[in-house]
């Protein structure tokens, strides 16, 4: 099989074609050939070094984590109707950018009629982090909400989920691309590379109740301004620098409360799952809609990174066959 593998840490270059036995799965596995992955941001802050103190994560490595794709073959012990169905799981961190993973069969989740692969490898990881995180801030009708880098994977479905809960919802993106799909999505777009940015926020808002950032650094931290006394402001995202460093004497003083992702009750493989289904079932009826950017086959993976990190990608990259 083909696969794609991190010869050291680096830049995009050291992304490398190479040739590997098929993996045979083991009792309780399955083999999926691959139909689509989605590509993370931290897919290429691992690839850079970044991280780990968080990930065990050494070259030479196969990166990915979530995989879509259709079942080919049984391990022992793994229930035969498995077998020829479209399924999408994660691997923890390890192995998808490839033609053939081995996947446990507790991780497998099938992927309901009306949901194609592509669709359901970027809920994977997107929709269940947006629906983690509007549950622990536990929005509510009528409440002013910020999303920064509104237009990425999670934050995108995070709009979606803010806005039916009746939220009023700010999504700061840059670019005219990034800013017509947040408008799409049905919240108010704020262009957060204009300097004046956070004033704009509190003009529309008078200050917001819930902050969800996904920038970090300089934008996080900026974010953090327009954020009213008594807010949630939850970060879950570094795509600028690194997590925004919020000034915890400034929020006690104001009464904001501060959460970070590692700081959230982590779930359980079997709650994930559960969050996963549910996420899946939504896509399905129409409620939530994942947003995918551009899909590039999988010699390509070098160019999905670089298009990631040139900030080119609305939504979400994908790697197919």
């Amino acid at each position: 099989m083909r696969a794609v593998q991190v010869t050291t840490f680096g830049g995009p270059e050291v992304l490398s074609m190479i040739e590997e036995v098929d993996p045979v799965p083991r009792s309780g596995q399955v083999l999926v050939r691959m139909a689509a992955v989605d590509v993370l941001f931290l897919d290429t802050r691992l690839r850079q070094g970044w991280g780990r103190k968080y990930f065990e994560v050494n070259p030479p490595y196969i990166p990915g984590d979530g995989i879509a794709g259709e079942v080919v073959a049984l391990g022992a012990d793994v229930q035969s109707a498995w077998l020829g169905k479209k399924v999408v799981a994660s691997t923890e961190h390890s192995g998808t950018y490839a033609e053939l993973v081995t996947v446990e069969e507790a991780e497998l989740a099938l992927i309901p009629s009306g949901l194609d692969e592509q669709a359901a490898v970027v809920l994977l990881h997107d929709a269940t982090t947006a629906m983690r995180l509007i549950d622990h801030a536990a929005v509510r009708p009528g409440e002013r909400v910020l999303v920064t880098a509104a237009a990425g994977g999670a934050a995108s479905i995070i709009v979606q989920l803010a806005k039916a809960a009746g939220a009023q919802v700010i999504g700061a993106a840059r670019g005219a691309e990034k800013l017509d799909l947040v408008r799409e999505l049905g919240a108010e777009p704020v262009d957060y590379s204009a300097p004046d940015w956070v004033e704009g926020v509190r003009e529309l808002t008078g200050g917001v109740d819930v902050v969800f950032d996904g920038a970090g650094g300089a934008y996080g931290r900026a974010a953090f301004q327009s954020a009213d006394n008594g807010a949630r402001v939850i970060t879950y995202g570094a795509s600028d620098e690194d997590f925004a460093e919020i000034d915890a004497d400034e929020a006690r003083r104001r009464d904001v409360t501060t959460t970070g992702l590692l700081e959230i009750q982590q779930l359980s493989r079997h709650q994930r799952k559960d969050v996963l289904i549910t996420a899946l079932a939504e896509a399905a009826a129409g409620h939530i809609t994942p947003t995918i950017g551009r899909t590039f086959p999988l010699e390509c993976a070098a160019d999905a990174h670089t298009a990631i990190e040139q900030r080119e990608i609305v939504g979400r990259a994908v790697l197919r066959p």
